[in-house]
């Protein structure tokens, strides 16, 4: 019969193995870190057992990290998470040898790397990317992905063992065993010895042979004798001196060996040359937990044209970048919305860094004058202290989509983001060929920066006219629409909504992979109640911008009407992330999302820090009555009913359906008549 391997099974396995012992039975260790052959053994009953092969030098680094964070909780006495800083000697002696310098050679980016991995590599028991699973056949499902045959509550339990704090340099691990129902006292490490024998300071003798052999310079295979290449193999075939070269290729090598000496010397004379031109930002002084991703804010650039009024343009192009860096997942993105509080202020990337929790920090300039544009741009790494590169651009004016590629290239490879195909893809995007559409989309964009709705719609209708197959302009307008049919004045809402509606469709028509597009539509079947492709569009705004604030809180805003309100609270809490100095938008669909849960309480606090930063938002306004009428405290109810028909005279419960209403609402309207009229309600 074949046993199913469960962690519930694992868990009683441990407790029969303590009873076996505690009657003075022979007992097994259940948890075994094989560093001879590089496994980690669970043993959960005599007829099953899980075992991990950690199978390439990369692999088997990672396997060692678990060793020594197992290590030192034993030294502690205690299941607890491990500062990793403190042993980064270790690691990097790891890395160096069993792991063969795999991903990096440098200590400062160590620490990153394993905190990604023990993230989000080491938990995936279903995937196995650090691993193979002995004993486990894959199976392919129909995406034609390798998946192993676990169960769900398996690959929870598994994922679960590994706990983190922090982030990056100050990343702190936890490898939680208790969650299996064991104890430090069931591991043991396996080390130049039997498998059956226990080998209590099997993780000191790895250590010494590794210093040993790298002192001795000695190859890996001393180390690890069961992965050696047979030695009848011809000398040239075997292991590292396959890598010997014949006579004619020394020449070559030696160039090569002149060159890195070279560029190791210009390295040094570039550290001790270009100190660090800012003051360094501890990460313990940021208001934010730094992102596990690399973390950027696009400062707005500054205009240095003789003519004020060119500032649209400047303001445009930032928000064109940010954009066009928000499409990548590998990053992470302030949004525009936090970066334009910076607008005219004389602020220092360090100050940057710490309000919004970012390693890095773009800023720029622009001067346009006539048919030529002077760009330049500059990036800092804020925690190091060092500008990673400045460049000047000098061009004619229709050269601006290239120069904007140009400086998105430049970031994405300072900041070493590995691309995957479709992200080569998005960096190939075609805007327009028509350059005053294009220029007229940046004066419109430049308009939104300042709130000047009426004024960007007309820039963006003048884009598309310009040119009608122009998707973006069409998006843009959309958004704009869709603005005034939520904040707009009552008179035109729902003519809004209308204009939102048809240009959302135009821009589908010729681009449908637009996200602010999908955006509009997902808000648009939102006030037809149509739920689940609200969420579908809205899905697809996040896939295809997924450092976009205002994305995740539409998305959450529609999840939460589906009642997915735990999904909408995660969705508004990485928008509060993205977008940390304009919390407006997704504070007030938190207030919705309490409100519709029956959390009152939590509605006011939400609201009420929506209307401290802006007293004429209306949504928040509306919730926060409502919220008081629902805790009974309706002389602040109606207080904030008179501040809203104050903004609004002709206010009405019809107001704002798309915010607090659905099908199963109905006792908001008895609650707005109420408080709309009071009078009628005492005459009853």
């Amino acid at each position: 019969m074949v046993q199913t391997f469960t962690f519930s099974s694992f868990a009683s396995s441990f407790k029969k193995a303590r009873g076996a012992n505690a009657m003075g039975e022979k007992t097994t260790k259940l948890i075994r870190i094989d560093l001879n052959q590089f496994k980690l053994h669970l043993y959960l009953k005599p007829e099953v057992e899980l075992t991990l092969h950690f199978d390439t030098p990369s692999r088997r680094f990672y396997l060692s990290v678990i060793a020594l964070v197992v290590h030192e909780m034993k030294k502690r006495g205690s299941i607890t998470s491990i500062p990793l800083r403190k042993h980064i000697d270790v690691l990097a002696l790891l890395n160096q040898t069993i792991g063969a310098a795999a991903g990096s050679s440098q200590k400062e980016h160590l620490l990153p790397r394993v905190y990604r991995k023990w993230k989000d590599a080491l938990p995936d028991l279903e995937n196995a990317p650090l691993f193979k699973v002995v004993g486990r056949k894959k199976r392919y499902d129909d995406l034609m992905d390798k998946v192993y045959k676990f169960s769900e509550g398996e690959k929870d339990n598994w994922a679960n063992l590994f706990e983190y704090k922090g982030s990056h340099e100050q990343v702190r691990l936890r490898f939680s065993i208790d969650r299996l129902n064991a104890s430090l006292e069931d591991v043991i490490f396996i080390y130049k010895g039997s498998p059956e024998l226990e080998n209590e300071n099997g993780w000191e003798v790895f250590i010494a042979n590794l210093k040993e052999n790298l002192e001795d310079k000695s190859i890996p295979e001393r180390v690890f004798p069961e992965i050696k290449e047979p030695e009848s193999a011809p000398l040239q075939e075997r292991g590292w001196l396959r890598l010997m070269p014949s006579r004619w290729q020394w020449t070559a090598l030696c160039a090569l060996i002149g060159i890195a000496g070279g560029a190791a010397a210009l390295v040094v004379w570039k550290d001790k040359v270009f100190a660090p031109q800012v003051e360094v930002v501890s990460v313990e002084k940021m208001a934010f937990p730094l992102p596990d991703k690399p973390s950027i804010a696009v400062l707005p650039f500054r205009n240095i044209s003789a003519d004020p009024k060119q500032s649209y343009f400047s303001d445009g192009l930032t928000e064109e970048i940010i954009a066009g860096l928000t499409k990548f997942p590998s990053l992470f993105v302030v949004a525009h919305n936090s970066a334009y509080t910076y607008k005219g202020k004389n602020v220092k990337v360090q100050t940057v860094s710490e309000e919004l929790g970012v390693r890095y920090v773009l800023e720029g300039s622009v001067r346009k004058v006539e048919n030529r544009v002077r760009i330049t741009v500059q990036l800092t790494d804020v925690i190091r202290g060092y500008l990673l590169w400045a460049e000047s651009y000098d061009r004619q004016l229709k050269d601006i989509f290239s120069i904007q590629d140009e400086i998105t290239i430049k970031i994405l490879t300072a900041l070493q983001v590995q691309l995957m195909a479709v992200d080569e893809s998005r960096l190939l995007e075609k805007r327009t060929d028509n350059l005053a559409a294009y220029l007229k989309l940046l004066e419109g964009i430049g308009y939104t920066y300042e709130f000047s709705i009426d004024a960007s719609l007309k820039c963006f209708e003048e884009a598309r006219t310009l040119d009608p197959q122009f998707a973006e302009a069409y998006a843009r307008e959309a958004l704009a629409h869709l603005y005034n049919f939520l904040y707009g004045p009552s008179s035109n809402r729902w003519l809004s909504l209308l204009n939102a509606t048809e240009t959302a469709r135009k821009c589908a028509d010729i681009d449908d992979k637009l996200a602010a597009c999908n955006m509009v539509l997902g808000v648009i079947y939102l006030v037809n109640r149509e739920f689940s492709n609200a969420i579908s569009e809205e899905k697809r705004a996040v896939e295809r911008w997924p450092n976009s604030a205002e994305a995740a809180a539409y998305l959450a805003l529609a999840l939460q009407f589906s009642g997915r309100y735990e999904e909408a609270i995660r969705e508004i809490e990485r928008a509060l992330r993205l977008n940390p100095l304009k919390p407006e938008l997704a504070l007030t669909f938190l207030g919705i999302t309490y409100f519709r849960m029956g959390r009152y309480e939590d509605a006011i606090t939400a609201c009420k820090k929506v209307v401290e930063l802006s007293p004429r938002q209306l949504p928040a306004l509306l919730i926060l009555a409502l919220a008081y009428s629902s805790v009974d405290r309706k002389d602040e109810a109606r207080s904030t009913i008179y501040k809203i028909r104050r903004i609004r005279p002709n206010f009405s419960a019809q107001d704002f359906v798309v915010i607090t209403r659905d099908k199963t609402d109905a006792d908001i309207d008895s609650i707005l008549n109420e408080l709309l009229n009071p009078k009628s309600k005492r005459k009853k």
